[in-house]
């Protein structure tokens, strides 16, 4: 599953551009190269195992391909360059399935418009929450791998939350113009606190040894964002 990383921004782009990476420019394209046959084949070996429960294991997918290590190293780089992007590949369209469901369950509630301003963010972030609580490939690999699992997914070590950050950035600016809360904190500020904010309820059993919890990211974002109780039902 690949996505031109030279479109237009949506929510589903904006990561990418913001910080691509060498195998992220092999898997999409970028300028005037097209997407590297090879780097996309063990990519989406990678991604179909990972889905299914399994821990990406560089030799194994080697052999599953017919190939050697060296050759599989040459096409996608280490694992954890390969593991980052099987991570965003799938935090993708669940961004996108987040932002479909609030919209949808608006409309369903007799809502003229979809919610709109901070409500919309904080209903696109909490059900983003929710749904990587309960995906079970997700919650196995931060079981399996709890150390490498932070590391890649909060850190500078990969371009995972920056993409985050850039994507909660671009709701907060369409959402919330370019000084959001009456200019009270810039738009990157705003999307770094609330991807902050995700982070820990999505991970408070790595971190905190508490339970991972959308209802309470919910809560927390709406207070950020300055959501009236009665607009967020």
């Amino acid at each position: 599953m690949t996505t031109a990383i030279h479109s237009p921004l949506t929510l589903a782009t904006v990561g990418w551009q913001a910080a691509p990476s060498w195998l992220s420019e092999r898997l999409h394209g970028v300028a005037d190269r097209d997407p590297h046959p090879d780097a996309v084949r063990a990519f989406e070996a990678a991604r179909e195992g990972f889905i299914a429960g399994h821990r990406i294991d560089m030799g194994a997918l080697a052999a599953h391909l017919g190939i050697d290590r060296t050759s599989l190293f040459r096409w996608v780089g280490n694992r954890d360059a390969l593991l980052s992007e099987v991570l965003w590949s799938l935090a993708v369209p669940t961004l996108a399935h987040a932002e479909h469901t609030v919209d949808a369950a608006a409309v369903d509630a007799g809502a003229r418009d979809p919610a709109a301003g901070g409500a919309r963010i904080a209903g696109i972030l909490t059900r983003f929450v929710d749904d990587l609580n309960t995906a079970p490939y997700f919650r196995e690999f931060l079981r399996r791998e709890p150390a490498r699992a932070l590391r890649l997914l909060t850190t500078k070590e990969s371009p995972i939350q920056r993409r985050y950050v850039a994507s909660a950035e671009w709701l907060v600016r369409r959402e919330l113009g370019e000084r959001p809360l009456d200019g009270a904190i810039d738009p990157a500020g705003l999307a770094y606190l609330l991807v902050r904010i995700s982070e820990s309820f999505t991970y408070a059993d790595l971190i905190s040894g508490d339970v991972p919890s959308a209802e309470r990211a919910g809560q927390a974002f709406r207070l950020v964002l300055r959501v009236p109780t009665e607009a967020a039902r």
